[in-house]
Order: structure tokens, then C-alpha cells, then sequence
């Protein structure tokens, strides 16, 4: 047997890496004009609410993977703290960004390329991704790994001269002090509702920091690094989304754009000619196609993995391909899923997404509140604000940023939901038999396994 210490090898500053990797920072570019659209141009305090939302939320997570340092995400925790059956539905949850996010990355990608080549309609370019990405993904799965390192470089570069560019038009035309502006936060046109309404959608920028998580049998110290990966990584991310929502509402004040979804190339083209509006459509072709991938693969494993549970049909989900040793079959469903991207918008698809995210991430906020309610007995009152308040307005938040999501989002989410209840009651044979246990997959694609749930003693040692 394998020493498990052998596989520790994942220090603080690569958790950090994998963490920043995982949420492309790049696709605050990609969002740009859709969250400025719907805030009516304070896309900065959108992106500052949805950081304060995700902050609490990754102290929650951290808390947890503190408390359960095995890998898992939402679905362990709240399987562990609360119950089953409500973990089992966490887990559907979860499906939605496993099986959407390579449609909104589709999506994305084509919106760019139509700007650039209005002539070809914008469904050829997303079948184009939708081919590609699937071919790749059932030849194998390590394409993505291999340009990672490549990818994160040339994200940050082009965010850098992004950046530098927007900063030296704004002298040009203000001096210094055009830099200092209340308006990309406190647009007049904007307000309370539809600040909430960007950040809603701004915070699909951010998932993926608790991806930190599923790596947590692989890093050194994870009680210590793991926590301090989540909160680092969400903080980083945050950071980068309101510095580059600022700069660009500087350089093109309000919500007006030709084609939101296509806004940053607008203003690339005003900051730095055709030549740099070249060089971001490059980087974002090529951000889109690796993220697409990734997230493809990602979706594919994890529909094997409950196939192989037997919570989603064997035959066919449930195996992999004799050749290539995929999950050929959940490959080809993710891609059948993207074509749902012909008839949805940036918007809508990732309102979607976020309906499982933040149904996912209010629900780790409860678990740590069950986990205190449960150990009330071992600790005092000085730890009510870590683990009552704290995670209780990061629920409060979450769930309010739910309901301003695009409503056809929130209705198809519901109809999710109600499908995953009756999969539940099926598989339970009306709750007389256990509940299934979903895995979810690793950094590896590898199924995480699932820890036992916490003793008594184990509440009595909260901190």
C-alpha cells in the first residue's frame, strides 16, 4: 500500500496557484460588459459585494476543511453536518456548474469571436468549441494540465497590460486625478438593486475558490494551508476583478456597449488600437479553449463517477472508453448539454450557474451553524460570532444574491432541484434504503473519497 504521507506534497503557495488557476482571472474580462449592464455601470461595487459575499463564505469553508480535512467540497460537509439527504441534493446542486460552465465558457469565447467576425454567425463558433473541446476530452485528459502553467502567465500579462493601458488613457485625458473616481462604484444611474443584481453575476468570476478543497489529501499541513488557500485565493481573485472593473469603467464610464457580452474588445480597441485588441481576443480564444476544456473534463469525471454509484444510469455513463480509457459517453453529454448554449445568453447561462453556487455555498454557511448547534455544549459564547453570525450573513447574502439571479435561471433552477428530489426519492425507495454517495472528482479527476462523519469527540475540539 501507498504511504498516504507520499502524497502530501501541495505547499501553501501551490494550493494559492491551483486556487487562482482554477478561477481564470482572466474572465473578468469575458463578464466585464454584462455585469456593468446589469449594475448600470458601477460594475466595481458589484464585484466588491460579490467579494464580501465569497469572503464569508470562504471563511466557512475554511472552517470546514479545518474541521474535515479529507477531499470533498460542499457536498462533504454538508452531508456530515447536517444530513444525507440534504448533502445528496447539495451535491445535484453542484452538477449545475459541472455541466454548465463549459457552456458559458462556449459562450464567451463566440461572443468574442462574432465581434471580431460578425459574418459568421455566433452558433459556428460555438458548435466549433463545443467539437473541439469534446474531441480533445475524450482522446484524454491532460491537454489542459500541460498549457496550464502557459495559461496563467499569459492571463496575468494581458490583465497587466490591460490594466497599464486603461491607466495611461485615463491621463491622457484627466491627468492623475481622473484615476480617483466615486463612479464606477456610485454610478447615478445605478443603485441598491441593480448593484446586487451585477454582483449576482459577477460573482460567477469567482467559483472555484473552494476547488482548493478537493486537493486537501494531497497538501501539506491542510488543517493550516488549506484554509489559508481558500481565503488567499478568493482574496487574490477579488482583488484582480474590482482593479480591472474599476480601470475599465473608468475608460468607458456607464453601461452602454455595442455587444456587453464583447465589451472588453470595445475598450481594448480605445486604449490600445487594433493591435492590442488582437492580442485579447488571442489570449481570450485561447483562455476560453483551455478553461473549456478543463471545465469539460471536469463535468465528464464527475458524471462517470455518480454513473459508477450507480446514481446516474452504468451503462454507458458508468464506463470508459477501451481505447482512449475516457469517460467517452460523459464527455459527449457535456457536449449535448452546451448546445442548450444556441438559445442562451452570457447572462442567463451564467445566472444558472449560480443558482447551484450559491444554493452550494449558503449551504456550507448553515453547516458550520449545525456543527456549533451540535457541539454548543464544548465551547463558549466567545464563539459566537466565528460560527454563528459570521457564516449566517454570508447565508443571508448568498441566498439574497440568488434571488436577483435572471428569473428563467432561477425557475429552470428549481426545476433541477425538483428533479434531483424525485432522483432522491427514487434511489432511496421513499428514504427506506441509505442514500447514495456522490463523489466528487479531484484535482486528478480521480473520485474523492468521502470521510466518515464527525464523532462527538470531534465537535468537542472546536476552535
Amino acid at each position: 500500500m501507498t504511504d498516504p504521507t507520499n502524497r502530501r506534497r501541495l505547499g501553501l503557495p501551490a494550493l494559492v496557484l491551483f486556487g487562482v488557476a482554477y478561477l481564470a482571472p482572466l474572465i473578468v474580462l469575458g463578464t466585464f460588459g454584462v455585469v456593468a449592464q446589469a449594475s448600470r455601470g458601477a460594475s466595481a461595487a458589484s464585484y466588491l459585494l460579490a467579494l464580501l459575499a465569497m469572503m464569508l463564505t470562504a471563511l466557512s469553508y475554511s472552517r470546514m476543511a479545518r474541521l474535515m480535512p479529507v477531499a470533498g467540497s460542499a457536498y462533504t460537509y454538508v452531508r456530515n453536518a447536517i444530513d444525507d439527504r440534504v448533502g445528496f441534493m447539495v451535491g445535484w446542486a453542484i452538477l449545475l456548474d459541472y455541466l454548465f460552465l463549459p457552456m458559458v465558457i462556449w459562450l464567451i469565447g463566440a461572443a468574442y469571436l462574432t465581434e471580431a467576425y460578425p459574418a459568421i454567425p455566433a452558433w459556428t463558433w460555438i458548435l466549433a468549441f463545443i467539437v473541439l473541446t469534446t474531441v480533445l476530452n475524450v482522446i484524454g485528459f491532460k491537454i489542459a494540465k500541460t498549457a496550464n502553467a502557459l495559461l496563467m502567465g499569459l492571463q496575468f500579462l494581458i490583465i497587466a497590460i490591460f490594466v497599464a493601458l486603461a491607466v495611461a488613457y485615463v491621463m491622457s485625458r484627466a491627468g492623475t486625478a481622473g484615476l480617483v473616481s466615486a463612479l464606477p462604484f456610485l454610478d447615478p444611474h445605478s443603485g441598491p438593486e441593480a448593484i446586487s443584481a451585477g454582483a449576482a453575476i459577477a460573482a460567477y468570476s469567482f467559483l472555484g475558490f473552494d476547488a482548493v478543497s478537493t486537493l486537501t489529501e494531497e497538501a501539506q499541513s491542510p488543517q493550516r494551508t488549506v484554509p489559508a488557500a481558500i481565503w488567499l485565493t478568493a482574496s487574490i481573485g477579488g482583488g484582480i476583478f474590482i482593479l480591472v472593473a474599476y480601470t475599465a469603467q473608468l475608460v468607458h464610464p456607464g453601461a452602454a456597449f455595442a455587444d456587453p457580452a464583447a465589451a472588453a474588445m470595445e475598450i481594448a480597441r480605445r486604449i490600445g488600437g487594433a493591435w492590442f485588441a488582437a492580442v485579447l481576443l488571442i489570449g481570450m480564444i485561447i483562455a476560453q479553449l483551455a478553461s473549456g476544456i478543463a471545465a469539460q473534463a471536469a463535468g465528464a469525471r464527475l458524471i462517470y463517477a455518480m454513473a459508477r454509484d450507480g446514481v446516474l444510469p452504468k451503462r454507458g455513463l458508468g464506463r470508459l472508453h477501451p481505447v482512449f480509457g475516457t469517460p467517452a459517453a460523459s464527455v459527449v453529454l457535456t457536449g449535448v448539454v452546451g448546445l442548450l448554449a444556441f438559445g442562451l445568453t452570457v447572462e442567463s447561462s451564467t445566472s444558472f450557474i449560480n443558482f447551484g453556487a450559491f444554493s452550494a455555498f449558503a449551504a456550507v454557511n448553515l453547516s458550520v451553524i449545525a456543527l456549533w448547534w451540535r457541539g454548543r455544549g464544548h465551547r463558549g459564547d466567545r464563539n459566537a460570532w466565528a460560527w454563528v453570525v459570521a457564516p449566517a450573513c454570508g447565508a443571508a447574502i448568498d441566498l439574497w444574491l440568488l434571488s436577483r439571479l435572471d428569473g428563467r435561471a432561477v425557475r429552470l433552477g428549481l426545476i433541477w432541484v425538483a428533479i434531483g428530489f424525485g432522483v432522491l426519492i427514487h434511489l432511496t425507495r421513499g428514504f427506506r434504503r441509505p442514500t447514495p454517495c456522490l463523489q466528487e472528482p479531484n484535482d486528478s479527476g480521480s473520485p474523492a473519497s468521502p470521510p466518515e462523519p464527525p464523532s462527538a469527540a470531534t465537535g468537542a475540539n472546536f476552535r
